[in-house]
């Protein structure tokens, strides 16, 4: 024996609607719980089924007092599914309209562009010259080291650096002199200390 099917949660929803639609009242959850399986639908899933119906406005809930209450009539549910069909009927007539503007365009922007052999010859010869392009801008690209403006800027770029070195030249004279006037006991500790920090005997400015 073939085991029997389960309800979808379409066919679910279906059946939760029939409990409201039924009686045409008012319950609780723990009231729909008992009803739900009488319809088919086990009690542990009826919580999850009738929320969706409530997120659909298909079934709607308030809370009085303590309790929370659920209730849908046919009318109200008329009512929505009609506005929801209107909505799409809408959505889709914009749909059509848009289709039909853009299939439009697209026949407009096909004018002039039909195929032929001037065309295929413009095209072949737009490629040629493209690939020209390219390839004298790699041979320009070569040369790019010789370019005077390259040139100037280099040595633009190398006269700036010449002067920083040279200042901190200067900064590193007058700090020694400082530190030497300073601490004239400790002149051989500072002499190491300049080992140290790479300041050698023949250290001075760049020509």
């Amino acid at each position: 024996m073939s085991k029997k099917r389960g309800l979808s949660l379409e066919e679910k929803r279906d059946k939760m609607l029939e409990v409201f639609y039924d009686s045409q009242s008012f319950f609780q959850l723990k009231d729909l719980e008992k009803l739900g399986p009488k319809k088919g639908v086990i009690s542990q899933s009826v919580k999850d089924v009738v929320q969706s119906l409530v997120d659909d406005d298909l079934v709607f809930k308030d809370k009085i007092g303590t309790s929370v209450y659920f209730w849908s009539l046919p009318s109200r549910a008329g009512n929505q599914l009609r506005q929801v069909r209107a909505k799409l009927e809408s959505d889709y007539a914009i749909s059509k309209k848009r289709e039909s503007e853009l299939e439009g365009k697209l026949e407009s922007s096909k004018e002039g562009r039909e195929d032929s052999n001037e065309r295929q010859a413009a095209l072949i010869e737009l490629n040629t010259v493209e690939k020209k392009h390219k390839e004298l801008q790699e041979e320009i690209n070569k040369y790019a080291d010789n370019d005077p403006a390259v040139y100037e800027a280099m040595k633009d770029a190398t006269k700036v650096a010449h002067e920083s070195v040279n200042r901190w030249t200067d900064n590193i004279f007058a700090l020694q002199k400082w530190c030497s006037k300073k601490f004239p006991e400790a002149r051989d500790k500072l002499e190491e200390l300049y080992k140290e920090v790479g300041i050698s005997e023949d250290f001075d400015y760049v020509e």
